[in-house]
């Protein structure tokens, strides 16, 4: 990638300035813990990756420092709601704001491009995908673009629990662009993530401003059950004890529907939210949530990136997330306004299956990676254009996300490029098919990944640890505390927990074994001792297995009658 010849042009404003612009265009006195050291980096001409919880006013660290260099901030958002009103709100201010996004008529658009080819918006919101379009991106090149912000960062990164495939696209227009100052932001990133934006960005110098995860104010609990019927009891009940607004996700379109039927049959107030739905209806129904017309809103993961709704009182899971970040991202949408809110996850054994389901069909094996390109073969020769139209058209049955997966796959192995204008061409042609196979190798590498991550995220269902000291063990943070005092397993340790239990549900939970062949009963968290070994502490409880984590972090799994209390 180019070196950036934009950064050396940008002085560096005094911080008297930034505080008069803080004060005057945005009514804020003082700057968050983390956003100064964002600000001053971005002024310094560094690309910079912040890391900052919800709530920790993200949206502040790129229009503050905006205003004060030259040319115009493209900014890119998944999502064309959370765009909306961030261009609402910055015209509010005064400042000359647009979108480019698929909601916009035929007129508004032309009437909004126009303007941005004669500069004059200070910033253009705009999407992922619409990036990948030439003529866009010949627009945005009439302008001096100096800044470039990228929001839900973690979507660039092959390696994070949400990746777009959209986003590969952005390394090529930013380099299009003439490689403006790159913010990327997001709230979570383990350190695999962190390597792979930068990778994926092309950036040898990014910056790394991480503010760290933990946040006071949440109350992290599980619940485990034994059915479905349970389960679904369960939930109401919490609906029906937590005052405020809520969040309830499940996996599924079909748990979705049958927890709002069920919910509303209890007389709660409440709407629903999935990908299947009409984009009218998914509106409609935001906004009743997002007005407080409806108290609780039940969805997929397809709802709540960017939601800006600061008094959510508590997010129920209703079935385990696919791992840690989706579900730190997604409980995490609770209590934006500081106040204590509760995050609560529903564990049943079974929930398991339904992401390994999930996991299974997440991306392009070979044979769809050779249909791409034995099609590209087809649709044009060595060095010429691809019409990308014609390929959707000719790769039907290939998803448009494992398409542009295929399409990254065959640029990194040299089989295609893309040019400035972002036009795809061969540069190989009538390669055999095994000559594509180690193409898929790095995500033969992504599924055991993703493995390993559902394995965390049911030992977070199981342990009897500290919740939010499992969060940011799994987030590569240290903290001098063991105990949050905040989560389940703080205020009720496991130990204390079995033993206020009466005593015929003490009973209950050992196996069906006579007594004398199981004389101790185990529950995840408690503290025991295996010869040998020496002590740890209980992950998992599995009829006569009992699976248990040393303080060397290794983790291993006995027959019961091995295993003693400590």
């Amino acid at each position: 990638m180019p070196q950036k010849r934009q950064a050396a042009a940008i002085s560096s404003p005094s911080y008297r300035s930034i505080k008069k612009t803080l004060r005057e265009t945005f009514g804020i006195s003082e700057l968050r813990p983390g956003q100064h050291e964002v600000i001053e980096s971005i002024l310094q001409g560094h690309d910079t990756l912040a890391i900052m919880p919800t709530g920790s006013g993200k949206s502040l660290c790129y229009q503050l420092p905006a205003l004060h260099m030259p040319g115009t901030t493209v900014v890119v958002s998944p999502l064309i709601s959370l765009m909306t009103d961030q261009v609402g709100k910055l015209k509010d201010t005064g400042v000359n704001a647009a979108q480019v996004n698929s909601m916009l008529s035929t007129r508004e658009e032309v009437s909004t491009l126009k303007n941005i080819e004669k500069a004059g918006s200070e910033f253009v919101f705009t999407t992922p995908e619409r990036l990948s379009n030439p003529e866009f991106i010949a627009t945005l090149k009439q302008n001096k673009i100096d800044f470039f912000v990228i929001d839900e960062a973690h979507c660039i990164s092959q390696w994070g629990h949400d990746f777009r495939p959209a986003y590969l696209a952005l390394r090529a227009a930013i380099e299009a662009l003439g490689h403006p100052t790159v913010l990327a932001l997001t709230a979570t990133a383990t350190k695999p993530v962190i390597e792979d934006i930068s990778k994926q960005l092309s950036s040898t110098d990014m910056q790394v401003i991480n503010t760290g995860i933990y946040r006071s104010n949440l109350h992290y609990r599980v619940s485990h059950v034994t059915s479905e019927e349970e389960k679904i009891a369960r939930t109401i009940r919490l609906a029906q004890e937590t005052e405020g607004s809520g969040i309830i996700y499940a996996a599924t379109v079909k748990a979705v529907e049958q927890l709002h039927y069920a919910l509303m049959q209890a007389g709660e107030n409440v709407t629903f939210y999935h990908g299947q739905m009409a984009v009218r209806q998914r509106k409609q129904n935001q906004n009743d949530f997002m007005q407080g017309i409806s108290r609780i809103m039940i969805a997929t993961n397809a709802f709540g990136m960017g939601i800006d709704k600061s008094d959510i009182r508590f997010v129920i899971h209703f079935q385990i997330p696919a791992n840690p970040e989706a579900y730190y991202q997604e409980s995490g949408r609770a209590g934006r306004d500081l106040a204590p809110a509760f995050c609560t996850l529903l564990y049943h054994l079974k929930d398991k299956r339904v992401q390994q389901f999930f996991l299974a069909r997440r991306y392009p094996d070979i044979d769809e990676i050779s249909a791409l390109y034995t099609a590209m073969q087809t649709l044009g020769h060595d060095n010429q254009h691809i019409d990308l139209a014609r390929l959707r058209e000719e790769l039907k049955h290939v998803s448009a996300s494992k398409l542009q997966v295929a399409l990254k796959l065959l640029a990194d192995g040299g089989f295609i490029s893309q040019d400035e204008n972002l036009d795809y061409r061969l540069l190989k042609a009538h390669a055999k098919t095994k000559a594509l196979l180690p193409l898929i190798h790095v995500y033969r590498d992504k599924n055991e990944h993703d493995r390993q991550a559902l394995e965390r995220m049911v030992f977070y269902a199981q342990t009897g640890f500290c919740r939010w000291k499992v969060l940011l063990e799994y987030f590569g943070e240290q903290v001098s505390w063991e105990h949050c005092g905040k989560c389940d397993n703080c205020i009720r340790p496991p130990e204390q927990a079995l033993a206020a239990l009466p005593a015929r549900m003490r009973q209950s939970r050992s196996s069906t074994v006579r007594h004398e062949e199981k004389p101790h009963t185990f529950i995840a968290g408690s503290s025991v001792r295996v010869p040998k070994f020496g002590e740890g502490r209980i992950v998992s409880v599995a009829g006569e297995k009992v699976t248990i984590i040393f303080p060397n972090s290794q983790t291993k799994t006995f027959l019961d009658r091995y295993v003693e209390p400590a």
